[in-house]
């Protein structure tokens, strides 16, 4: 082969030869390349939908409410004074002495303390003992909360809670946390049900106990004219109102509160009233404020 005719090969070895092939686009190309404008237009429409909906739902709307409070400033109800906490064993051991001179809440010292003390027939929370002490001890108004199963009866259920917990005088009324109604009941038993452990545990102690629960629970099952006598204790987080027009004595408008002297997150309340009623809703307090400044 001659020295022309090897450099020739050289430079056309790597070219193609035969016909250049054109690789068709696959069927989801295709079928966009015959779209019709209008369905150009209506998918536009619908990613920009889609786009506020998710700003809306994470930025503004209950989630962003909740994902600003984990990680911004927690927002709080306006015309309010009174505020308190409600805790159990979730947020460990409590550094009482450095809540009790740093704790503020909205720049408004901690009135009231919440305590979880029983579940069921059965159960104590283990922190219960110590933080009912300890919250007393540093100066707090106390309370303590059953919190109401579906899986015992109401009358067991209230005499757990009588044998555990012993409230005195200054202490707030015991609370009964019912979120939860037994598949196996009608509305009205379970009403009833609720009666029962009400009326059990006011002839024991002498007041009427509070009722906590979320306002559409509330509406959903608790209606009926026989509890409008009990005081209400709300649970309705990241609104700036309450939605809920019936009376009420106490707001859970949060459960992404940050305070020091407890690890994580902890529950913010409010009180429906100046710290005059608070004191006035607690055991004993005829005896202590006296029979005629307590029906003013």
């Amino acid at each position: 082969m001659s020295p022309k005719r090897a450099i020739h090969n050289k430079k056309t070895s790597g070219r193609r030869t035969g016909p250049v092939s054109h690789r068709r686009p696959n069927v989801f190309i295709r079928l966009l390349q015959h779209l019709p404008g209008w369905a150009w237009w209506t998918g536009g429409v619908a990613v920009v939908a889609v786009y506020i909906y998710f700003f809306y739902y994470i930025f503004v709307g209950p989630f962003g409410f909740r994902w600003r409070a984990l990680y911004g400033d927690v927002s709080y109800p306006e015309g309010y004074e009174i505020h308190g906490i409600d805790i159990s064993h979730h947020q460990g051991r409590i550094d009482w002495q450095l809540l009790r001179e740093k704790g503020l809440i909205n720049k408004s010292p901690i009135r009231f303390v919440m305590i979880k003390a029983t579940e069921g027939a059965s159960r104590v929370d283990e922190n219960f003992k110590d933080n009912f002490f300890q919250s007393r001890e540093y100066g707090f108004t106390r309370g303590a909360y059953h919190f109401y199963s579906v899986y015992s009866s109401a009358e067991k259920q209230a005499d757990f809670f009588i044998r555990h917990v012993k409230l005195e005088n200054g202490d707030l009324p015991p609370v009964l946390d019912v979120e939860h109604k037994p598949k196996n009941q009608t509305d009205e038993d379970f009403a009833e049900s609720v009666l029962k452990w009400l009326d059990i545990v006011e002839k024991h102690y002498g007041v009427k106990p509070i009722i906590y629960t979320y306002y559409k629970f509330k509406l959903r099952y608790l209606s009926s004219p026989l509890f409008d006598s009990y005081p209400y204790w709300i649970a309705h987080y990241y609104v700036d109102e309450l939605e809920y027009d019936g009376p009420w004595k106490f707001w859970q408008h949060t459960d992404a509160g940050r305070l020091p002297g407890i690890k994580g997150h902890v529950d913010f309340n409010i009180y429906n009233g100046s710290y005059y009623d608070l004191r006035k809703m607690t055991i004993g307090a005829r005896e202590q404020i006296g029979e005629e400044a307590y029906t003013d």
